[in-house]
């Protein structure tokens, strides 16, 4: 992070449900391109598709994370990102364990939504969430994100 130019951009469930999460990822690799101090050369998307509207070249790069040191570093700022954005969520939505378990469908989170409902953090159009019987018109509490 010290020797390189870093943007990190990221989607909410409510983008996610409206337009998809590939296509919401895709404007998240856009908005982080945009958002770099120093305009690039090149992109690289890690994965079929490359992110629209940026005013650059673009690469997609299948498996990228094993091809390319820039993918791979970027794939680790991501996680460390997500990772930070779970424990802030566990903070805010202890019931979900959201902290131990990033977000993942572990048995715990799972429990959790069944007996509790979901957050504004879950996407209603997560099969899961449906699965429960909540929909994409079922109101969160509040609209927070971490």
């Amino acid at each position: 992070m010290a020797d390189a130019t870093v943007s990190v951009a990221s989607s909410g469930p409510q983008l996610i449900d409206r337009i998809n999460i590939l296509a919401a990822s895709l404007d998240a690799m856009r908005r982080a391109v945009c958002g770099l101090s120093v305009a690039p050369g090149l992109v690289l998307a890690d994965g079929r598709d490359r992110p629209p509207g940026i005013a650059c070249n673009s690469d997609a790069v299948i498996k990228g994370d094993g091809r390319s040191l820039s993918i791979a570093a970027a794939s680790i700022v991501a996680k460390v990102t997500r990772d930070r954005m779970m424990t802030a969520a566990g903070k805010v939505y202890p019931a979900y364990g959201f902290d131990a378990h990033a977000g993942y469908g572990t048995a715990r989170h799972r429990l959790a939504i069944s007996e509790t409902g979901p957050c504004p953090l879950h996407r209603r159009s997560f099969r899961p969430i449906r699965e429960y019987g909540f929909s994409a018109s079922t109101s969160p509490q509040q609209d927070v994100d971490p």
